[in-house]
């Protein structure tokens, strides 16, 4: 269930085996908490229900939830899951959003397209998914991944074992706009970069300061890309349009001097639909894109 999407605004419930990973970012259904964990208990069965609680969103919405069981058993660490073949591990218990980006699932794949070099820089990386699929469905050969946190970082190195990828893959704690820059400086070069920043406007009041933001990281990194290198860039922040994160890529071009051709741009998967009536629900954007 994809929140305003399917008809039911303010609940997002994701599927991992199992176990399922709920979110609520409405009051108005927050207060039916109870109510909703019994329908899901009664349609699905699951073995057990974990609610997690969106950034900021208590005080926006004056929730009082808190993260924790809510029903049956607890959540292995990690919980596995299997997706086009490869194997994760999620921690879906203090994970990003449910535990794993599982809206990315087919632009990974998709990325892996328009792979046609050894090296790959992953910033954002996470839990490794992006860095993942390429190497094993991209032929990628030497994927670098950045990720702020040490957590998140152990977790994308024992997913690159459990896949028998641990020699193609290499691990960089960092922020990624000094990494971006550190690269630039040491002359590196790569033949795709992929940009997958968590959300960077919460409220209207942030999308100027959000779009300074994608144009920073996204001007950086076309500095590693050589003629023809492929920039896989992404915005899930749902206040900022699909046309002003192409704007913003517009604004690269011209201030870099270097044409962008736009391949695709994507959004998330079928089981996220968007509301012709809710443009917010089109939050996620995936743009793939040759850099000349």
């Amino acid at each position: 269930m994809a929140s305003e999407g399917d008809g039911l605004s303010g609940l997002t419930v994701d599927r991992y085996g199992d176990w399922l990973l709920v979110q609520l970012t409405s009051h108005a259904l927050a207060t039916r908490q109870d109510l909703l964990f019994d329908l899901l208990e009664q349609k699905l069965h699951p073995r057990g229900i974990w609610l997690r609680t969106e950034k900021g969103i208590r005080d926006l919405e004056g929730l009082q939830a808190r993260d924790g069981l809510v029903r049956g058993a607890q959540p292995p660490r990690p919980l596995f899951l299997d997706e086009d073949g490869l194997q994760y591990g999620a921690d879906v218990v203090e994970g990003q959003k449910t535990g794993f980006y599982l809206d990315q699932r087919e632009n990974r794949l998709a990325a892996a397209r328009y792979l046609s070099g050894p090296k790959v820089l992953d910033c954002f990386a996470y839990s490794g998914g992006f860095g993942i699929t390429l190497a094993a469905r991209g032929g990628a050969k030497q994927v670098l991944c950045v990720d702020v946190s040490e957590p998140a970082l152990q977790l994308a190195r024992a997913n690159a074992e459990l896949n028998g990828l641990g020699d193609r893959l290499t691990f960089r704690k960092g922020k990624a706009g000094e990494v971006l820059t550190e690269l630039r400086e040491a002359g590196e070069l790569f033949d795709m970069v992929v940009l997958d920043p968590p959300k960077m406007a919460r409220h209207r009041q942030s999308v100027s300061q959000a779009l300074k933001g994608y144009f920073s990281l996204n001007r950086r990194a076309i500095d590693l890309l050589p003629p023809n290198g492929i920039l896989v860039t992404c915005s899930c922040s749902g206040l900022v349009s699909r046309e002003e994160f192409v704007s913003v890529l517009a604004a690269v071009s011209e201030d870099s001097g270097r044409p962008i051709q736009l391949l695709e741009v994507r959004g998330s998967a079928a089981d996220h639909p968007v509301s012709v009536s809710c443009p917010e629900s089109a939050y996620l954007k995936c743009v793939i894109a040759r850099v000349l």
